[in-house]
């Protein structure tokens, strides 16, 4: 898995902090410089003035202005059943590889069989790994060889039966009724800073699947440089508040 920060709202902290001093603001925002509309807020510098007003949006649960921004992502190689938990969030806007149009018909099997075109969860070839749905403890070596033959054997089986039906005449689209759900896909997708922050309340959980969780870390790792006050917060002030934003 990959994750790319593609295109995002320059200066995203001055839009957020601008939107939300609005709110209260007599004089019109547009016809002023950033620290007149700054002014009134506690602080010695413009950065320790933003510090203080995201803070306390965030505190009191005015999200509204955390909208203005946004940020667009390329995710490569995520899994089908990943992309099906990440697409529940309606108000992310997406564009996925298609199955239809784009045919894997040069993928060799025995690559399957070492990582290409699936996704192998780690509980396949981890003997020490502990998952959702695990009480803990290690798996012998035995059961390990014999999950993870199996794994890259079905795959691998079930892609080269895909090219077989694509050589056979079926188009992609039907052919690709028999990959499995571990296929990787690519993803774009774009969200506002408030949705970034409800995405990562669901799915950075620790009782989040593996996958979704790696992907939404290594988002807030970028967003983390993109808006860094408001994701500095996001961590620190609301830390261990599951669900605290609603979409």
């Amino acid at each position: 898995m990959d994750v790319q920060l593609l295109e995002s709202t320059p200066e995203p902290e001055r839009v957020i902090c601008t939107a939300a001093r609005n709110d209260y603001s007599s004089a019109f925002v547009g016809e002023q410089s950033f620290a007149t509309t700054m002014e009134p807020i506690n602080g010695e510098t413009i950065e320790d003035k933003k510090h203080s007003l995201i803070s306390r949006l965030l505190k009191h649960g005015h999200f509204g202005p955390f909208e203005h921004a946004h940020a667009t992502f390329a995710v490569k190689g995520i899994s089908r059943s990943c992309m099906a938990q990440l697409t529940r969030h309606r108000h992310v806007s997406f564009d996925v590889q298609s199955q239809r149009y784009v045919s894997f018909d040069d993928v060799d099997p025995a690559d399957v069989r070492d990582g290409e075109l699936v996704v192998m969860p780690p509980s396949v070839s981890d003997p020490d790994w502990i998952g959702r749905n695990q009480q803990g403890g290690t798996t012998d070596s035995e059961t390990i060889d014999q999950r993870t033959a199996v794994f890259k054997e079905t795959v691998a089986n079930a892609v080269e039966s895909y090219q077989t039906l694509l050589d056979l005449g079926l188009p992609p689209e039907d052919a690709r009724f028999v990959l499995p759900i571990g296929s990787k896909v690519n993803v774009v997708m774009t969200m506002n800073a408030r949705m970034l922050m409800h995405v990562a309340d669901m799915r950075a959980a620790a009782d989040s699947q593996w996958e979704i969780r790696e992907l939404t870390e290594q988002v807030l790792d970028l967003a983390a440089d993109w808006c860094p006050i408001t994701f500095e917060h996001y961590e620190s002030e609301m830390k261990g508040r599951k669900n605290r934003l609603a979409p």
